[in-house]
């Protein structure tokens, strides 16, 4: 009977943990954007830069891009939904070799989230419509406009000038 007991104990324990994970799991593959797309139809409207970087998580290259040595006046937008994400007026020369900005132009356009890649842990910074990756942000920035340096791929965004 003791055994008996033991077993259906168990049995019940791993139901029930099953269930917990499965439960975790499920809310890990929930995240939601309100823009959703395939990589194929990303693909289709993206260079081959961008969906390096945005849809892949990929970087490029620093100092050869775009925007790193940009100084006009404007917004930088997501380079996939034209979303406005930074203003010029927050940008600076981090010296990175990326364009570098103090903060988003607005609250709610980008999302901060753990990236755990590369055997690193980094604070990765997406939009927060698609989820696409935008770059990282670091707490290095200048102190007097509040310590972060959002440190952006040129490839994720698109400029419009004021």
């Amino acid at each position: 009977m003791k055994a008996l007991l033991s077993i259906a104990g168990l049995v019940l324990f791993i139901t029930c943990t099953s269930c917990a994970q499965n439960k975790s799991k499920s809310k890990e593959n929930t995240a939601t954007f309100p823009i959703q797309k395939s990589e194929a139809e990303w693909k289709k409207i993206m260079s081959p830069m961008t969906f390096e970087v945005m849809v892949k998580r990929g970087t490029e290259p620093p100092f050869k891009n775009p925007y790193d040595k940009h100084y006009a006046k404007g917004i930088y937008v997501s380079a996939a939904t034209g979303e406005p994400l930074f203003s010029s007026d927050d940008k600076y020369d981090s010296g990175s070799g990326w364009p570098s900005f103090t903060k988003a132009i607005k609250s709610g356009v980008i999302t901060v989230v753990t990236d755990n890649s590369h055997g690193m842990i980094r604070d990765e910074v997406i939009e927060t419509k698609t989820g696409l990756h935008l770059g990282h942000v670091f707490d290095d920035g200048p102190k007097d406009k509040g310590g972060k340096r959002y440190c952006m791929n040129s490839a994720a965004l698109k400029f419009i000038k004021k």
